[in-house]
């Protein structure tokens, strides 16, 4: 096959390549710009599995990347779901206290959010349970009334047409395959670019290796399931979430209102035994499986944020049982049998550092004048992927420095 040329080279048409093409195309609208993407259809990754949550952004240490991109981030994707008119119900959040030991907890999540500019309310059970009759807390409560909810699949379908409609040329069954000296061999032939960007995901840290950089860095994927309510629409008003342990990435077993007001309770986040372990032996890879097992084993015997622990608690939230029994600490008149439909199965794609054997809480970028790799784009990334793509090309323009 003929080799292929172009300005700018996204590998990735998930929410947060397509984006990033998006913002080029605005920096520079006389440049080329190229998404390919491996599958043959759009959101079969994070970006069509998430939860469809946009949160607000006061879990967030406030120097942290995920504080600002949220906040903004949260505003810029619920101001294009009303101009495009995409499904969106603005249903805010609860965060419960299951005893008096969650306030510490409580008390910094509210000092997080006034430090990044969040709304929060701090409210008494009473206001709680005015706001959702069904919560279970603790003599008080967190509401935070900018968290929302909308349907992922809409938002990256509208923002595939809108990149179309921009000029950015998306590709789809193309896969990247590996480097050589400055072309990028694909399963369909070769490209050269004047800039590459990689926003490949779950394989991310394997592409970016490729031009020299993760070094330090590898990808441990954890599956994220939701168990969704038989109840009808409007049996839940709103998001209801427990005070998370702030040490961990992971938010615990919570209550989601979906777009159209029915109920999930989840997530998992069991570890993975291969990259796109969605179902049964789908998508099996030995190298995956080695590797991935090898890395548990190292984080059980030594990772300081108790990984044996982690697995055991998530192993056991394949019980709808265990599940729906977690959920019940939050909402009253929670039934196991009530909950009976499992949603489709997202990976997280969580960024382990090597050298400290600990998950990278915050977003994470590496690149120089040639390519720039997104190797740490959990959630909310999917809330942020508007100002995210507006920093990622800010730090593209540092390094490459473009006329």
């Amino acid at each position: 096959m003929q080799k292929q040329t172009t300005d700018f080279l996204v590998v990735g048409a998930g929410i947060i390549g397509i984006s990033i093409a998006r913002e080029l195309r605005r920096q520079y609208p006389d440049a080329s710009v190229v998404v390919l993407e491996k599958e043959n259809s759009y959101g079969r990754h994070a970006s069509g599995r998430n939860s469809g949550v946009l949160h607000s952004g006061f879990y967030y240490t406030a120097n942290s990347l995920k504080a600002r991109l949220t906040r903004e981030g949260n505003l810029a994707l619920r101001t294009y779901c009303t101009q495009r008119g995409l499904p969106l119900n603005q249903c805010g959040k609860l965060v419960v206290a299951r005893s008096q030991a969650d306030y510490p907890q409580m008390d910094e999540l509210l000092r997080r959010g006034q430090a990044n500019g969040v709304p929060l309310e701090s409210v008494s059970a009473d206001e709680a349970r005015r706001i959702e009759p069904r919560a279970k807390t603790c003599e008080r409560a967190i509401f935070s009334p900018t968290t929302a909810t909308a349907d992922p699949a809409a938002v990256l379908e509208a923002m595939r047409k809108d990149a179309a409609d921009e000029g950015v040329q998306l590709t789809l069954a193309t896969a990247f395959r590996r480097r050589r000296r400055n072309e990028l061999l694909t399963s369909q032939g070769a490209w050269s670019a004047g800039y590459v960007v990689n926003a490949a995901g779950l394989h991310a840290d394997r592409i970016a290796r490729q031009f020299g950089f993760s070094q330090h860095f590898v990808i441990l994927p954890f599956k994220g399931l939701y168990l969704y309510s038989d109840e009808p629409a409007g049996a839940l008003r709103t998001n209801i979430y427990p005070v998370p342990d702030l040490r961990n990435p992971f938010l615990g077993v919570h209550f989601t209102v979906t777009v159209d007001g029915h109920a999930k309770i989840g997530p998992t986040a069991i570890p993975a035994f291969w990259r796109e372990q969605y179902k049964g032996f789908q998508n099996f890879s030995p190298r995956d499986l080695a590797e991935t097992v090898w890395l548990q084993l190292g984080l059980m015997c030594f990772a300081g944020f108790e990984f044996r622990r982690l697995a055991w608690e998530e192993l056991a939230k394949y019980s709808r049982a265990h599940l729906a029994s977690l959920a019940s600490q939050l909402a009253e008149g929670v039934q196991a049998r009530n909950y009976t439909r499992w949603g489709r199965t997202g990976i997280r794609a969580q960024l382990l550092d090597l050298r400290t054997r600990t998950l990278e809480m915050d977003f994470v970028l590496e690149g120089d004048d040639s390519s720039m790799h997104v190797l740490n784009a959990v959630s909310p990334g999917w809330t942020c992927s508007i100002p995210f793509a507006q920093h990622v090309v800010a730090e593209i323009q540092k390094l490459a420095r473009f006329s």
